[in-house]
């Protein structure tokens, strides 16, 4: 390995005999020794999409010639608009058509998009094959390819269709985000500034102060802030794989942040500038709360803005903007019989998951709207 490399690291999710491992470091993608010890099968489909195709398909299936007999591979559309039904099926009738069988394994090669239409596929062929997250953008490495969360979304809500499925393993290599526009750096950015204000604030401490170096794609601040960023939500997921508590937390942001992305259209935003910006939201409706000061807002939300992401949210209706995100909230999967449910900073490194007065939501979102 190249000395200027930096070393590849696991990081564990301990799921009893669902667990797997992370694999952090670069050059990653096309080692056939990153696919080792692996479920054994005949043949392996990789999903990917029409971008990531020509850029990283032919090295992955070179690496997996070691270990497989057939290789198969289908390429989707690429854009949030496409995880849907329609396109969910492309994956089906491929597997389909070629025969494979329950012992097939399942490789996504993309980001987030990518990913949770491949582990629900996964899921669902045959009630459930093998499947390999290999992450190609910033967001799916700090955050979607990791925990078994998989999905297609509905035109009335985003993520409203999936199941809880783990992966077999997930291989971050951080040579291919060289290759992401600085709008998809900025977006996974808002994966990992999240972690901070809910659960580690050394790491807020230490993204505050390595910003410019995450943008710029420096390896070794890149390095770090993925394995970190994986340990936070290693830890979380161990303890609550199914949501029924203490993972809502990861959840912190994307109350309003799907919000955006449904009242916009699927894509018009990416997922991290939707969450950065909920996250703005989220932090002064925690202010309103009584829960933090306004210097903490103040300073989340200058990082979110020097981090590349929106702070201010769109207007979703000109006539009753506020009831148009109320209304887009209650579609929400943490809502509780009609109430919605919001992650709130309980103070810095602390969070929790509460209801709030809709007068005090509407005036937020008010202050937050362009």
């Amino acid at each position: 390995m190249n000395a200027l490399h930096t070393p590849t690291e696991t990081v564990r999710i301990d799921l009893a005999d669902r667990s797997y491992d992370i694999l952090i470091g670069e050059n990653l993608l096309g080692e056939a020794g990153t696919y080792g010890q692996l479920p054994k099968a005949a043949a392996a489909l990789i999903v990917t999409n029409t971008t990531v195709s020509p850029l990283y398909e032919a090295a992955l299936r070179q690496a997996l010639s070691a270990h497989y007999k057939s290789i198969h591979s289908i390429q989707l559309p690429d854009g949030e608009v496409y995880k849907d039904w329609l396109t969910l099926n492309l994956v089906f009738d491929s597997l389909l058509s070629q025969a494979c069988d329950r012992k097939t394994v399942l490789f996504a090669l993309g980001g987030g998009v990518v990913g949770d239409m491949t582990g629900f596929a996964a899921a669902s062929f045959m009630r459930g094959v093998p499947f390999v997250q290999v992450p190609t953008t910033l967001l799916a490495q700090v955050d979607s390819s990791v925990g078994g969360k998989t999905a297609i979304n509905h035109p009335m809500g985003k993520n409203m269709i999936g199941a809880f499925y783990q992966p077999q393993r997930v291989v971050c290599d951080l040579s291919v985000l060289k290759t992401l526009p600085a709008r998809e750096i900025s977006a996974g950015l808002a994966e990992i500034i999240k972690y901070g204000p809910i659960a580690d604030m050394p790491f807020f401490e230490w993204i505050d102060a390595h910003i410019d170096a995450l943008r710029a794609c420096e390896p070794k601040a890149m390095a770090h802030a993925v394995r970190k960023s994986c340990e936070i939500k290693a830890h979380v997921v161990g303890q609550d794989e199914r949501e029924a508590g203490l993972r809502a937390i990861l959840n912190f942001g994307h109350t309003f942040g799907h919000a955006i992305e449904a009242g916009l259209g699927y894509g018009e935003w990416l997922h991290g500038e939707a969450v950065g910006c909920g996250m703005v939201m989220a932090a002064h409706l925690s202010q309103a709360m009584g829960l933090i000061d306004e210097p903490f807002v103040q300073r989340l939300t200058g990082l979110i803005a020097r981090a590349g992401l929106p702070t201010k949210g769109p207007v979703l209706n000109d006539k009753d903007n506020a009831g148009q995100y109320l209304a887009l909230m209650l579609h929400d999967k943490k809502s509780v019989a009609g109430d919605i449910q919001f992650v709130l900073i309980e103070g810095p490194g602390k969070a929790r998951v509460s209801a709030a007065p809709e007068a005090m939501v509407r005036a937020v979102i008010d202050r937050c709207c362009a």
